[in-house]
Parts: structure tokens; C-alpha cells; sequence
């Protein structure tokens, strides 16, 4: 018997083979679109999540120690303490110009980062001024927030026959060269301008004074006790902590508009002590320029909260800053009224700005 199979079973047969071999690939396709839909999901889905207040960043436009690494530092335990962020903040130091270097690239390279802050000081500011962040303004970045302020202050060694502030300005007025100041700046800088608004108000040209730089506070404030120099135009939160730490010396006024708080409660304002100066030294952060206006409120909305809370003033009582809280359109105008008003000491003192 023949095993011939008649060729239209054998068509019937590859039919069925064929629509067998079709659904399985059908399976098989469909699956694949499971699956790929399952990952597209599994990769969106966190980023679909991220928003302004995930991994989290501070620049600090500066090496680590100094103000601006306290002030990040200061947000960053209380962001997370406060469970405003599940993440600790990483820090960035980008030291340069005190403050140049860092601004430049934020608004080159990090216009629209929403997760990411910088701070700034009132050196920031003044330097602003005098035109130091080269082609760029003030208008150039989004600011946030104020979270605190120290003030300047003028400080003498414990053995100084200087008693008061209007004894200083006393011998400054009798012979400029004979009051030595001193402090931790150049020429144009914060320390030097406070020395400058001192001489100001003593009656003689800026120019006349005897003005010794050093490199920070701390050097300023060891000459001074070595009688190298006989005031200093400083911080009162640093000489307090100075004072606390066993240093000989006496603070003979601040340059706030009323008196401070704790151990400074004492301290007469440089008004009160025949000096019109007032010199805040306001830490703060700002944002890049392009960071849209939903993560930049976000930010906003969260200073403001964690502000208000009674943990944040003693986390920032402990790192020597005094109150002020600023956020959104209030330190916006601050920093651009500091800044006009910087620029016209600059040109009353007759100080080159940069173009």
C-alpha cells in the first residue's frame, strides 16, 4: 500500500502548522509589548517622581570651613531633621571670587536645575557691586531666601585703652595714623568697607586711615591681642565665639540697628555709640535663572515652613547667625536695595569697578 499522502491533505495539514507557527508569534509579540511596557514603566516611574526637593544639592562657592559651608550645612540638618527631604543634601564646594566662580557656572551650565540652591553672603553682594561677577547682574538668578544674619562689629584686645567706640573715634579724628585697624579683607572688601564707614564717621578721608590686611578673621583677631594692630573691624557672631573660646578681647560696639540678643545684649549698636553704621553680613541662598516657577515655589513654600519652626531658630542660634528670615519677592528686593546702596559706597570711596 502506498504512502503517498494526496496533496490536499498535505496543503491542509501546513495550513494548520502555519496558523499554529502566526498565533505563537502573535503570543510572543504581545508579551513583548508586556514586558516593554512593564520596564518603560519601572524606568518612568521614579523619574515621574523626582521633583525639586529629591537628591537634593547646596553649592557652597567656597573650600569647606567659612560661611558659606555653615550655611549650607545649616539647611541641610534642618531639611532633613524637619523630613522636608528623605535624602541627606549633598554638598558641592565651588570656590572662586567669593562667589564669581560658582555664579557664573549656575547660570552657564545650571540655569535649570530645581533640586539645586547656592549660597551667598553680603560679600556676594558687594562684590555684585563693584562688578566682580563679570558680565553678570543680580537679575541674572532667581533668589530664595534669607535664613539668617550676623553683624559687623568693632573689636579691641582686653588691655586696649580704648574703652569705648567714641574713644577710638576720638584718636582716628587727633591723628589717623595713629589708630591701627585691621582685619580680614582687601581693599573694597566687607572688613575694609566697615573700616572705611568707621573713618567716616570719625571725620577723616578713608583714605588716611592705617588699614592692615590678613587673611581671615582669625589672623586679624591673634594680631590684635599681639598688639600689632589696635581694632579690628570684624563679625559679632566670630569674636563671640572668639570671646566663648578664651580670647582677650572686648567688643566695643555692633553694627546693627538695635541691640542683639544673648551674650551681645550688652554690646551697645555703633549708633547708640556715636557711629550711624549698620553692616549686616545676611547669609542666604539663590537659584539658577531658569528653573521653572513650580519647583522654585516648592522651595519657597518649604523655607518658609521650616523657618517658622522653633528647631530651626535653635539650629541657627548655634551657629552663631542672628534672625532674619526673607524668602521669594522680600529677599529679592533686600538683595537689589543692597546692592544699589553698595554701589554708591563704592563711588563715594572712590573704588574702581570692574567691566
Amino acid at each position: 500500500m502506498s504512502s503517498h499522502v494526496p496533496s490536499s491533505p498535505r496543503r491542509a495539514v501546513a495550513s494548520i502548522a502555519a496558523d499554529a507557527a502566526y498565533r505563537r508569534l502573535k503570543e510572543a509579540a504581545k508579551a513583548a509589548i508586556r514586558l516593554a511596557s512593564l520596564v518603560g514603566a519601572c524606568l518612568c516611574f521614579p523619574a515621574a517622581l523626582a521633583g525639586p526637593l529629591d537628591n537634593t544639592e547646596c553649592i557652597a562657592p567656597a573650600k569647606p570651613g567659612g560661611g558659606f559651608d555653615l550655611t549650607c550645612k545649616l539647611v541641610q540638618t534642618a531639611l532633613l531633621q524637619g523630613k522636608y527631604i528623605s535624602q541627606p543634601m549633598r554638598l558641592t564646594y565651588m570656590p572662586g571670587g567669593i562667589g564669581a566662580a560658582a555664579y557664573n557656572a549656575v547660570i552657564a551650565q545650571r540655569g535649570d536645575r530645581g533640586n539645586s540652591i547656592v549660597a551667598f553672603s553680603d560679600g556676594s553682594l558687594l562684590n555684585l557691586a563693584q562688578g566682580k561677577f563679570g558680565q553678570h547682574t543680580e537679575n541674572d538668578v532667581r533668589w530664595l531666601s534669607a535664613v539668617g544674619t550676623d553683624y559687623g562689629a568693632l573689636i579691641v584686645a582686653d588691655n586696649s585703652p580704648y574703652r569705648t567706640l567714641a574713644d577710638v573715634m576720638k584718636a582716628m579724628k587727633a591723628d589717623p595714623t595713629r589708630v591701627v585697624l585691621g582685619a580680614g579683607g582687601t581693599i573694597g572688601s566687607q572688613d575694609w568697607m566697615k573700616a572705611a564707614l568707621l573713618a567716616r564717621a570719625a571725620g577723616i578721608n578713608p583714605k588716611l586711615m592705617r588699614f592692615v590686611a590678613f587673611e581671615g578673621g582669625g589672623e586679624a583677631l591673634t594680631a590684635l591681642q599681639g598688639g600689632h594692630i589696635h581694632v579690628v573691624t570684624g563679625d559679632a557672631a566670630e569674636a563671640s565665639q572668639q570671646q566663648m573660646a578664651g580670647a582677650k578681647i572686648r567688643i566695643l560696639a555692633v553694627m546693627s540697628s538695635e541691640r542683639l540678643p544673648g551674650r551681645l545684649a550688652q554690646v551697645p549698636t555703633a549708633r547708640e555709640a556715636g557711629a550711624p553704621i549698620e553692616w549686616p553680613i545676611v547669609r542666604g541662598f539663590y537659584m539658577g535663572p531658569r528653573v521653572s516657577s513650580a519647583d522654585y515655589a516648592a522651595w519657597r513654600e518649604t523655607f518658609s515652613k521650616m523657618m517658622a519652626d522653633p528647631a530651626f531658630e535653635r539650629l541657627r542660634a548655634e551657629r552663631g547667625l542672628f534672625p532674619l528670615t526673607l524668602v521669594g519677592n522680600d529677599v529679592d528686593a533686600y538683595v537689589k536695595k543692597q546692592i544699589a546702596d553698595y554701589r554708591t559706597l563704592v563711588k563715594e570711596f572712590g573704588l574702581s569697578v570692574a567691566r
